[in-house]
């Protein structure tokens, strides 16, 4: 906006356009444009063209149930586009309204809880080894396969909520 009226400002003081576009750093083209806009539209057309919809609440309602849904082609979450193309919406319609209810369909967490009784013993050997480690210590560390996913989980998803990612146990 306040390029647009130091550009016009500009002009209406009898500046040339190669001095509009050195202040400026528009393109002559431009400042056309926005001249146009203006002697057409006055103030309204320094304000520029409308910049897209905002969705109804019924459009923001059914993209928020939908997020909750699973997606049918075996994802694990829906992404922006697979969504709008589901629900005949744009992608960055899909994209505002998550934003808007803080929503990250993309972002989980994982947690995992021992049963070990012994864990926090174990746990704190564990950890003493690596701060600060033992003078000519040696650690080996064996864990289950990091690319491994687990079929079947123990407990259910927690699911996604505004402000919370979706959690596995």
């Amino acid at each position: 906006m306040a390029r647009r009226a130091r550009a016009l400002l500009l002009l209406a003081d009898h500046h040339s356009y190669a001095e509009v576009t050195a202040a400026t750093g528009w393109t002559s083209a431009t400042i056309v444009k926005w001249k146009a806009r203006f002697l057409a539209d006055r103030l309204r057309g320094v304000w520029g063209p409308h910049q897209g919809s905002r969705p109804t609440t019924a459009v923001e309602a059914r993209v928020l149930a939908w997020t909750h849904k699973t997606p049918p082609d075996g994802a694990t979450h829906w992404s922006t586009r697979t969504l709008a193309t589901r629900l005949k919406l744009s992608h960055t319609m899909v994209a505002r309204i998550w934003k808007r209810a803080g929503l990250q369909p993309h972002r989980l967490e994982r947690y995992m809880r021992s049963t070990d009784p012994d864990f926090e013993t174990k746990a704190g050997d564990f950890i003493g080894l690596y701060l600060p480690p033992p003078l000519h210590a040696v650690v080996f560390c064996v864990d289950e396969k990091t690319a491994i996913q687990a079929l079947d989980r123990r407990d259910p998803i927690l699911p996604l909520w505004p402000g919370r990612a979706e959690r596995h146990d």
